[in-house]
């Protein structure tokens, strides 16, 4: 077996599969890439058994087979060339020989019939959406999924396709984000839960892009197919809590604001705040948002006032200002609105602008209770 390939094209790739090769499998074959050449086409597959990612690479060989090259010595190696067509030769003592411009090198391999075979979707519903659009619904919430292993739902991003919509939402029950496209919809309705990691990896790959990406899906698992890569994953097992149950219909009290103007403030004030709890006070009244934080143990305190556009009664509500920075910085308009009803409620943060057609944003921040 024998193929002649780019050495910056080979590592581009590689670099890409290599996300989803974890520091420590307890199966040794998973700390390869699976190499299946089928002449002019060369298959690479990494895999950690949860998620399976392959691209397809175009070669010079009249040759086919299969072997499993460890992925930390390639990669290495990769890195050093400048760009030259490499050599890759399979001999019979279990080594690859790489031959370059200026040298020879072998590494052993192992048999690819032991890598574990992917997974074949039985019975799929799909959509098509477009990459760069899924890397944005992915951003936009990926952030607010939990890390609690007790709650394993939470922990991911749930997807809710539907002939009006595709709904994404993540919520740690601290902070809840939905992004919705009603520009983009399914032939029927599905939900079912991502985990993160395959979503960083698609995130990473697919921003800008303009491919239209192949989403199919059953009860346990999804595949993304795009231009020359396929990756399949396990889905999150369990029920998505009732997000919209928690999200206040009726909030009267609408606070408008630059978005720059209000997250340099939380920032500031914020580190007067109690390491702990982070938590700092919005005091509105008119025209007027009084931002302020103490931490009574080391008696540090801050206190700014903003100027901002106001409807509804004064009010004071407080807030996690680590939640609130993130979400802020996760934005993208010029000016944010914040509705509120009562300082024990949920406040939501919507952007006011630089959202395309069918693009709807909404965040959702649960009070703190507020030190009297």
């Amino acid at each position: 077996m024998k193929f002649i390939v780019s050495s910056t094209y080979l590592l581009k790739q590689l670099q890409v599969l290599g996300g989803v090769i974890n520091n420590s499998n307890t199966l040794p074959i998973l700390d390869n890439f699976l190499f299946d050449l089928n002449q002019k086409e060369l298959t690479v597959s990494a895999s950690d058994l949860e998620t399976t990612m392959s691209s397809v690479l175009e070669v010079d060989s009249d040759n086919e087979g299969t072997i499993a090259v460890p992925a930390k010595l390639l990669l290495e190696i990769l890195k050093t060339f400048p760009e030259q067509p490499l050599t890759f030769v399979v001999e019979d003592n279990n080594t690859v020989e790489i031959s370059s411009n200026h040298g020879k090198y072998a590494l052993a391999y192992a048999d690819g019939a032991e890598f574990p075979k992917s997974v074949e979707l039985s019975n799929p519903s799909s959509t098509t959406v477009l990459g760069d659009i899924l890397a944005t619904a992915i951003n936009k919430t990926i952030f607010a999924a939990g890390n609690d292993d007790l709650r394993p739902v939470m922990s991911g991003v749930f997807f809710q396709f539907s002939p009006e919509s595709l709904t994404f939402v993540a919520t740690d029950a601290h902070k809840l984000v939905k992004y919705q496209r009603t520009d983009v919809t399914a032939s029927k309705v599905a939900e079912f839960i991502m985990p993160k990691k395959p979503l960083n990896l698609l995130k990473g790959i697919l921003s800008g892009s303009e491919t239209e990406v192949l989403i199919e899906y059953n009860e346990s698992n999804a595949k993304f197919s795009f231009e020359n890569t396929i990756l399949i994953c396990r889905l999150i097992d369990g029920k998505y809590p009732n997000y919209e149950a928690v999200i206040p219909k009726e909030n009267p009290n609408k606070l408008s604001i630059a978005r720059n103007q209000l997250l340099s403030s939380v920032r500031r004030v914020s580190i007067f705040s109690n390491k702990t709890t982070h938590q700092i006070r919005l005091k509105i009244a008119g025209a007027e948002l009084n931002i302020s934080a103490e931490d009574i143990d080391y008696s540090n305190k801050a206190e700014e006032r903003l100027t901002c556009s106001y409807q509804g009664d004064d009010m004071q509500i407080g807030f996690n200002s680590r939640f609130l920075v993130e979400m802020l910085n996760n934005l993208t308009s010029d000016d944010v609105q914040l509705e509120m009803s009562l300082p024990n409620r949920a406040g939501i943060l919507t952007p006011i602008d630089g959202l395309d057609e069918g693009e709807n944003v909404t965040m959702l921040v649960m009070p703190v209770m507020l030190n009297s």
